[in-house]
């Protein structure tokens, strides 16, 4: 009986104690967007075009913070080290980490897909492929065919070892048998000079490297290296559509957050973007770039950068390239 009693007095207490404070809403303060690039390239140009919408669906600030060096590597560990409370958020290129990690003989310290949680994609960067206006390939296939007369005579510029543009050319002799040299250069600018005079015979690169090129009439636009043709170029065919087969190199962005991030907490980061995506005035922005925008959930962006490390160690395997 006076167990009961004090059970009863327990509860009775409980129920006119005043409630504990109530967790707040998130965000309650401002978010920081860590960029593992420069400012003023093009990842942090999009990182802060996004940042401003989400912000403004959010209703809280958003701060884009610039941490670069050591092949974002310091940029990706400034976040993975931090809270996991949504605070602290990375924007990113899951192609570059993917490559990284599978060309370095020593794993570097932190990736995308084993050391984050996903929350959102949001664009594809898919690159072009171009050759010097003055040279004889109208499209891909005539390309090809030049090439597999002269096997040994022509190169590719890259814009460097181990970069998204390396890999292409690598993939497009695994996937069409042509035998090309690659010549890698420290960035994109000289690289796509000596392409236009006619030092090298092919090149991947960006949509907005290339165009304003194309337009001048120095380079031939041949095909665009992704699934889909780009709204600033449509009638330029997809590498596939020009008859290349299984050429997948999907240069994929998006935002993580910190492992062990809750999921409600990230649920909330993921829908805020997907608004943000939303917004007319930003996907005309996005596309004029050259970029495909293309919102993905936690769940899929997840099983995306898994597909995108899996897909890049498997060409780095195949070509034999190391960045050691």
């Amino acid at each position: 009986m006076f167990a009961l009693s004090s059970l009863a007095l327990a509860a009775a207490a409980a129920a006119i104690l005043p409630a504990g404070p109530a967790r707040a809403a998130f965000p309650e303060r401002p978010i920081t967007i860590v960029v593992p690039y420069p400012v003023g390239g093009a990842t942090d140009t999009l990182a802060r075009s996004i940042g401003q919408r989400i912000s403004e669906a959010m209703k809280q600030s958003v701060v884009v913070e610039n941490r670069t060096g050591g092949s974002g590597l310091i940029g990706m560990s400034v976040v993975a080290h931090a809270p996991a409370d949504g605070y602290t958020i990375l924007f990113g290129c899951t192609t570059d980490s993917a490559i990284f990690k599978a060309a370095s003989k020593v794993p570097p310290s932190v990736n995308l897909r084993d050391d984050f949680a996903a929350v959102a994609g949001v664009a594809l960067a898919p690159h072009i492929l171009v050759v010097p206006s003055k040279s004889a390939p109208q499209n891909v296939q005539q390309l090809l065919d030049l090439l597999k007369r002269e096997p040994g005579k022509h190169n590719f510029a890259s814009i460097g070892i181990g970069t998204l543009s390396h890999l292409e050319g690598e993939l497009l002799m695994l996937t069409t048998g042509v035998q090309i040299t690659h010549v890698p250069y420290r960035g994109g600018s000289q690289a796509l000079m000596d392409l236009i005079s006619g030092n090298s015979s092919l090149m991947f690169l960006s949509a907005p490297a290339a165009v304003p090129h194309m337009k001048s009439g120095a380079v031939r636009v041949l095909a665009v290296a992704g699934d889909h043709r780009l709204p600033m170029l449509p009638e330029v065919p997809t590498i596939t559509e020009a008859g290349v087969k299984n050429f997948s190199a999907e240069n994929l962005f998006g935002f993580y957050a910190p492992k062990g991030t809750p999921p409600a907490i990230v649920d909330a980061l993921s829908k805020a973007i997907d608004a943000a995506l939303q917004r007319p005035d930003l996907k005309s922005l996005l596309e004029s770039q050259g970029l495909e925008v293309q919102y993905t959930s936690p769940e899929v962006f997840t099983e995306r950068t898994v597909k995108n490390f899996a897909n890049f160690d498997a060409i780095v395997k195949k070509a034999n390239i190391t960045l050691d």
